[in-house]
């Protein structure tokens, strides 16, 4: 038997209303979040000590428990303070960290959702990256799927949520090919996102990313309100495939790297396979916001409250 230490990270959670290792974090068997993915979440990230971008990341999260019928009842202070503990008990100074509210357990396991009673929990663990600083002039590889991402008609996109089964299965298509990552299409052909991240194509009009069937990623948003700043046109609008084997520029979006170029898809080159002035510009930016106090707060800053 493997050894708890061995599997999980190092990291801290917050459940039924204590910290504990992140080995010792467990959820019953019966919780609508483990047997129906009935749950959502959100992950902020932390870097040298400081949220960033904390208040968005919180709205999202009670804005999706609300259209999930189960308004989150965790007071906002409260929630901040369980997320920078999380943080702090692990000792990190750049983390990944997630809030969850389940649907929770129903009185001997009855079908009816309304009698369950929701549950929050979270953790901090290092921070992870889908593209690391040091591979960033190389970009990603990224293999275009022709997986259909589950329809907005099925499951909304802008609540965060657990149902991965296209995602997974295109991740798994991409790394069975030797690629970085996938690229999932809706039911048109046209892009959507891929695993945990949204995309940007570059062309001589201006920016855009998908404006159907996608989550709307808090880092996705951080690129158009540092659009602004930069005076650099985007917009949400529909890509089709061809649209995208041919933009000048691709970059992904996610809390896990923040902007990352992609360069190749499906082992092509993206115009000549290097990385785009408009993506270094919109990552030089997004990393420079991290120390700014209207942009980010300190972890200690937090817990002082």
């Amino acid at each position: 038997m493997n050894n708890m230490n061995e599997i999980f990270p190092e990291g801290y959670a917050w459940i039924d209303g204590k910290f504990v290792k992140l080995a010792e974090a467990k959820i019953p068997i019966l919780d609508w979040g483990f047997l129906r993915s009935d749950a959502t979440y959100d992950v902020v990230h932390v870097w040298q000590g400081r949220f960033f971008r904390l208040d968005l990341h919180i709205d999202r999260f009670y804005q999706s428990t609300q259209k999930l019928r189960m308004p989150c009842q965790m007071n906002r202070d409260k929630l901040k303070k369980i997320l920078a503990g999380c943080v702090k008990k692990a000792g990190l100074e750049s983390a990944y960290v997630e809030m969850i509210q389940t649907r929770g357990v129903s009185p001997n396991f009855v079908r009816d959702p309304r009698q369950a009673s929701p549950r929050v929990m979270a953790f901090a663990v290092p921070f992870g990256w889908i593209l690391k600083h040091e591979d960033f002039e190389k970009g990603l590889d990224v293999l275009l799927t022709d997986i259909k991402r589950i329809p907005p008609s099925s499951v909304d996109p802008t609540i965060k949520n657990y149902h991965w089964m296209d995602l997974v299965t295109g991740m798994l298509n991409a790394y069975e090919k030797g690629n970085d990552t996938a690229i999932l299409v809706d039911e048109n052909n046209n892009i959507t996102e891929g695993p945990g991240f949204n995309l940007f194509c570059v062309d001589d009009e201006g920016v855009f990313t998908p404006d159907y069937g996608v989550l709307e990623g808090i880092t996705r948003q951080t690129v158009f309100d540092l659009a602004k700043e930069l005076n650099i046109p985007i917009s949400k609008t529909p890509i089709s495939i061809e649209q995208l084997k041919s933009a000048k520029e691709l970059f992904a979006t996610s809390t896990a790297g923040g902007i990352m170029p992609i360069t190749k898809v499906n082992g092509e080159l993206i115009a000549d396979g290097k990385v785009g002035i408009n993506t270094r510009k919109f990552h030089k930016i997004y990393w420079e916001k991290h120390k700014d106090s209207s942009w980010s707060v300190s972890i200690n800053e937090i817990l002082s409250k």
